[in-house]
């Protein structure tokens, strides 16, 4: 149920001609190019619009429509576009974009088919396509008994990995793509980048990270081996980029520095005194902040010194092992500790963040007494998860970004987002996000 792997077993479809699909950015790749493309043999009309030098790269022709505006500018120009050239579906990557979200407020109202990329969950090999919006404005069943429904009806589930990402496919056409957009800027003099960092500089502390990752993952095996020698238990933190939307727009906190605070505090009170914690760098930190200088103070400052261990390096397979816990605000890496049989707390309802997987106490009582997941319904989770709003290929493989863009042209043109009844109005994530202070 999770579409079909192979372009070449595409099936015939219903008449498309009525359809009038509209892109807005996509991932650093072809992938929406080539998605647009399939769907134009489909008998879709396909448009787009750039808003940078980059997206031109990306692509272009007489489909394309530059977008050279403030910000301020874009409510207007995208509701009068909407609506003059009769705009049926809307495909864009990521939905907390400034220029995506914007345009998500306006298609809701007109009933339009909001296709929402990402990259997979259940990665590599995969990539997410829900129907509009992701993580806490996801429409994904956040009940139980729902999602067991959802597995039921998805039946078995192919989850062999496929698609092993290239190195090469996730960085150069990041580079590109950037350095693209520096030396043009003069081209699209109002573009607002959604990242924070200058791109160059990003670059440069990233490639000398690179250096030093063999020596870097050494030091982090060696330490995890050191601590696991020790026989104690202890707890992980995986470290989220200030960059990603699930900090900056689906969590109630303005850097990760206060998610780091929380923890400190509710260890030092309430952990064992037995009890270590680990935090584990990003693997995609390039060093903008001292990570390891801000957990050395808070250790200081709750007395955690010779409790807590900071990993710059390596991955999260060697220390999940033997976690007691994981900890995360909201990220995939959860749902890697949720796969190890490994207890999880989230500080923020993740999308797999559900009675029975995720530990639904306070944090206290997670040092204390941490929940394992359930393994019938974290099968179903998956499963239903595969089926419904993952489809197969990845933009990091050669191969992998053909079948992602069959298989997400396939999805839109049958309007099959959140299929088998994974689709749930309103999102159910979202009144406790709110509660919590999400500003969504």
């Amino acid at each position: 149920m999770s579409g079909p792997a192979d372009p070449r077993k595409g099936e015939v479809r219903a008449d498309c001609s009525e359809r009038r699909i509209l892109f807005l950015q996509g991932p650093l790749s072809p992938l929406f190019r080539m998605t647009g493309n399939h769907l134009r043999k489909f008998g879709c009309q396909v448009f787009r619009i750039n808003f940078c030098a980059g997206d031109w790269m990306q692509w272009h022709g007489k489909e394309c429509t530059s977008f050279k505006g403030s910000p301020r500018d874009w409510p207007d120009f995208i509701e009068d576009y909407l609506a003059v050239h009769g705009i049926t579906d809307l495909v864009l990557h990521g939905d907390q974009r400034i220029y995506h979200r914007i345009a998500v407020e306006k298609a809701l109202p007109l009933d339009i088919q909001i296709a929402v990329t990402e990259l997979g969950a259940l990665r590599p090999g995969w990539m997410t396509l829900e129907r509009d919006g992701l993580s806490t404005l996801s429409r994904f069943p956040a009940d139980p008994d729902a999602v067991r429904a959802v597995a039921d009806r998805a039946g078995d589930v192919d989850l062999e990995p496929r698609f092993p990402s290239s190195f090469w496919l996730q960085t150069a056409p990041d580079v590109a793509y950037n350095l693209t957009n520096v030396f043009l800027k003069l081209l699209y003099p109002n573009y607002v980048r959604h990242t924070i960092y200058p791109p160059i500089e990003e670059y440069l502390r990233g490639a000398s990270r690179l250096l030093r990752e063999k020596r870097r993952t050494a030091e982090a095996d060696r330490k995890i081996e050191a601590l696991r020698q020790t026989g104690c238990s202890y707890f992980v933190l995986p470290i989220q980029l200030e960059g990603d939307f699930q900090l900056r727009r689906h969590s109630p906190y303005q850097s990760f520095s206060q998610v780091l605070e929380i923890v400190f505090r509710s260890f030092s009170e309430s952990a064992p005194e037995d009890a270590h914690l680990v935090l584990k760098s990003h693997p995609l930190d390039v060093g903008f902040e001292d990570w390891s200088g801000v957990s050395n103070a808070l250790a200081l400052k709750y007395g955690l010194s010779a409790r807590m261990h900071y990993f710059d390096g390596g991955g999260l397979s060697k220390p999940l092992e033997a976690a007691a816990g994981v900890v995360t605000l909201n990220s995939t890496a959860g749902l890697e500790a949720l796969q190890a049989q490994v207890p999880v707390k989230t500080l923020v309802p993740a999308h797999y963040d559900m009675e029975g997987l995720t530990h639904q106490g306070d944090l206290s009582g997670f040092w204390n007494d941490p929940h394992r997941p359930d393994p019938l319904l974290l099968n179903a989770y998956i499963r239903a998860l595969a089926a419904t709003t993952q489809i197969r290929g990845s933009i990091h493989n050669r191969e992998g970004v053909f079948v992602a863009a069959w298989n997400i042209a396939d999805r839109i043109a049958k309007r099959e987002l959140n299929p088998l009844g994974a689709f749930v109005e309103p999102p159910p994530r979202l009144e406790k996000a709110r509660k919590l202070g999400v500003p969504l």
